[in-house]
C-alpha cells in the first residue's frame, strides 16, 4: 500500500539535513564560545578586555549569547533566536571594525548561521507573499 503525501526527494532531503547539521554547528558555537567567557578563559578576557568587555560586561554578553543560541537551537524559537543571534554578531562585527580588527570571523559565522536557516527553512526567505486581500478580511468604510 502506498503512503499518499508528497515524497521530498534526494536534493531537498540533503538541503534539510546540511541546514540541520549549520544551523546545529552555528549554535554549539555560540555556547562553546559563552561557555569560554563565563569560565574566563585567560585568552577570551584578555582578547575582550582589549575592547572595553571586562568584569560584568563579560558576564553579560556571554549571558546573551546562551539565549542568543538556546533560542536559535531550539525549533519554536528559532525565528526569535535569529534575530537574537543576528543583533549579538552584528555587535561583535561592528566592535571588530571599530578596533581595527577582521571581522571575517563574526561574519562568516553569521553567514553560516543564515545560510543554515535558508537550507533548513527556504520559506524562511521567500519572497511570495500573498495578496493583501488573502490577508486581511475586507471590511466597510462604514465599520471605522
Amino acid at each position: 500500500m502506498a503512503i499518499t503525501g508528497v515524497r521530498s526527494t534526494f536534493g531537498e532531503q540533503l538541503r534539510r539535513i546540511t541546514g540541520i547539521v549549520l544551523i546545529a554547528l552555528g549554535g554549539l558555537v555560540l555556547l562553546g564560545s559563552a561557555t569560554a567567557k563565563l569560565a574566563h578563559v585567560r585568552k577570551v578576557v584578555e582578547e575582550l578586555g582589549r575592547h572595553g568587555f571586562g568584569g560584568g560586561k563579560l558576564t553579560f554578553m556571554a549571558v546573551l549569547e546562551v539565549a542568543s543560541g538556546v533560542l536559535f537551537l531550539a525549533p519554536a524559537t528559532r525565528p526569535l533566536g535569529l534575530l537574537f543571534v543576528s543583533a549579538y554578531l552584528g555587535g561583535a562585527i561592528a566592535t571588530h571594525v571599530q578596533h581595527d580588527d577582521s571581522p571575517l570571523g563574526p561574519a562568516l559565522m553569521l553567514a553560516l548561521i543564515w545560510v543554515g536557516t535558508w537550507l533548513r527553512h527556504p520559506q524562511a526567505l521567500s519572497w511570495k507573499r500573498p495578496p493583501m486581500s488573502r490577508v486581511l478580511p475586507a471590511t466597510d468604510i462604514s465599520d471605522l
